[in-house]
């Protein structure tokens, strides 16, 4: 029996003879179903105006009269201005908006109040691009050491090192739809930047006094690969939290570093020791080459009055060498030439000659000693 055959039972049997509901809830009096032929005929065309006048018939059974209509009209109009006010938003100034139509990007709009197509036409989403955000790398110092804080250094060493990066949207439109998940992304750039610089910096500069120039490199790589990636992110600037020696080491660590400073402290002192023996080496050659300087001089005016008064001269040097050597000596000359007379000396003449006694205190208690 083929398929096509109407008027057979089909492969299911025929349908109770008498049941509408097997009949699509139509009988053969409807006038929306199209009649069936003879079998192999094909059935008639569908009359496309008499369909649309049917059509209207049973709108205008639907809903009433002409009064009635109307108020679906104007339930219907207000309706849709409702919705066309859902397309006002207001932009803050501190952000930017960005516009997708159907999901893809439309434009970006600038603070204020704005307008859009109504959802699902247009949507907007707004963006902080003035607010400084924070990201944390590593954790906050006195919580359990994550893998991430465990860096290598560029002389083999391991450092327990924590950051932070301060950054800010700088195209609202770009941060949006060139990434998913700009935080995702921007630890995973900060991180690795980080990793790279620790591993060409060794591990005493990145303890000490070279954390500047770490946070510098740092912020100048992450800032090359973010703009490769074009996600609309600027870096304000890296800190670094905490820079230690991995925790089961630092004791030794600390050790070796108190050494080092000693080892410092003691090449200062031995740096200061030796300044100060080359100055006073110096200052003797000055005093002496100024002595000389004026003993040269002495020397040549003595000379000039000896050439003018050869006795003279001589005279009184003899004088002023005596002078000088007898100047400390309990011996007395005596020139007795022509006298006749003993010459009677003090008896304390040949003593030695002592310092004069200092006088005492005066008492404090008014009594004289």
């Amino acid at each position: 029996m083929p398929w096509n055959d109407n008027a057979g039972p089909g492969p299911w049997g025929s349908p109770p003879p008498g049941d509408d509901k097997n009949d699509g809830g139509r009988n053969k009096s409807d006038p929306g179903r199209r009649p069936s032929g003879p079998p192999g005929v094909p059935p008639p065309p569908i009359d496309v105006s008499e369909l649309v006048e049917r059509v209207t018939e049973r709108l205008r059974a639907t809903f009433g009269g002409p009064g009635r209509g109307k108020a679906v009209m104007l339930g219907a109009g207000a309706v849709v201005g409702l919705w066309l006010l859902t397309g006002a938003y207001v932009v803050q100034p501190n952000q930017q908006g960005v516009v997708s139509t159907f999901g893809a990007y439309s434009r970006t709009s600038d603070p204020g109040l704005r307008y859009h197509l109504p959802w699902p036409v247009e949507s907007v989403e707004r963006v902080p691009v003035t607010s400084i955000q924070t990201l944390d790398i590593g954790g906050v110092p006195g919580a359990e050491v994550p893998a991430e804080r465990l860096m290598l250094t560029g002389d083999e060493n391991i450092v327990d090192l924590s950051f932070t990066v301060q950054w800010r949207v700088s195209d609202a439109g770009k941060y949006v739809f060139n990434v998913r998940e700009p935080n995702g992304v921007l630890k995973d750039v900060a991180e690795s930047a980080m990793r790279e610089v620790v591993g060409k910096t060794a591990l005493t500069p990145i303890l000490t006094n070279g954390r500047g120039q770490v946070e510098t490199q740092t912020r100048v790589l992450m800032q090359q690969v973010l703009d490769r990636y074009d996600i609309g992110v600027y870096i304000e600037g890296v800190r670094i939290q905490v820079a230690n020696a991995p925790q089961p080491v630092v004791d030794a660590f600390r050790d070796v570093q108190r050494a080092a400073q000693n080892a410092q402290s003691a090449a200062n002192v031995a740096r200061g020791e030796a300044a100060q023996v080359i100055q006073q080496a110096k200052g003797y050659r000055e005093q002496v080459v100024r002595e000389a300087a004026g003993d040269a001089a002495r020397f040549n005016q003595v000379y000039d009055q000896y050439k003018l008064a050869p006795a003279v001269t001589r005279e009184r040097l003899y004088i002023e060498t005596m002078q000088r050597v007898l100047a400390n000596s309990n011996k007395v000359i005596v020139d007795n030439k022509g006298a006749n007379a003993p010459v009677i000396l003090p008896s304390d003449t040949f003593r030695s000659r002592a310092p004069a006694p200092t006088a005492a205190p005066a008492a404090t208690d008014g009594v004289a000693r």
